[in-house]
């Protein structure tokens, strides 16, 4: 097996894992069993969990701003692509195998001992929190709604997660129209 296709099936094993069960209940065996890629290799390429845990982390958060970029930019308004980010968010709970955000997650597992997972996960929130300032910037709304709009889907992720509903996405959407109305017109 060559380096490129034995690193992506640590990083495809160890992600789905890591997810599932949390970093801290996972060990490198199961992984290993997973991955199917040796003990040996898998130190080779990851000398430690965490350096595996922070590719891991490297790798889901290209796919989420991709993911997300494209979901947006799909919408012909530029309110409308503000608005489709909770729409994303209720796709993204909806899915039978949703445990929450990974990068919260490993925060609230890691980021008190790692601080290269805990710069990973500030470097998404911001990177989240950037793709919705553009957005706030296109659709000719105050910069500070972007910061605003951050803490409400970033709440609706811990919320989904805790009561195993796509509620909350829902309900971050009815406020962040309320916050997109023009003042004293309520909700669209």
């Amino acid at each position: 097996m060559d380096q490129a296709t034995a690193e992506e099936r640590l990083l495809a094993a160890a992600d789905t894992l890591f997810y599932e069960r949390g970093v801290q209940a996972v060990g490198m065996d199961a992984i290993r069993q997973a991955s199917g890629v040796s003990l040996k290799r898998a130190y080779q390429l990851f000398p430690s969990k965490e350096q595996l845990v922070e590719a891991v982390l490297r790798r889901r958060d290209r796919a989420v701003l991709a993911g997300l970029e494209a979901y947006t930019s799909a919408r012909a308004t530029p309110t409308a692509r503000i608005l489709a980010v909770f729409d994303y968010l209720d796709d993204w709970f909806r899915q039978p195998d949703f445990r929450g955000c990974a990068f919260i997650n490993s925060y609230a597992e890691l980021g008190g001992v790692s601080a290269g997972v805990a710069d990973l996960v500030r470097g998404h929130k911001r990177a989240f929190t950037a793709h919705l300032a553009a957005l706030v910037a296109a659709a000719g709304q105050p910069p500070a709604l972007a910061d605003q709009l951050a803490v409400l889907a970033n709440g609706a992720m811990v919320t989904a997660a805790i009561t195993g509903s796509p509620e909350p996405a829902r309900q971050a959407a009815d406020v962040a129209r309320r916050l997109l109305a023009p003042e004293g017109q309520g909700a669209t």
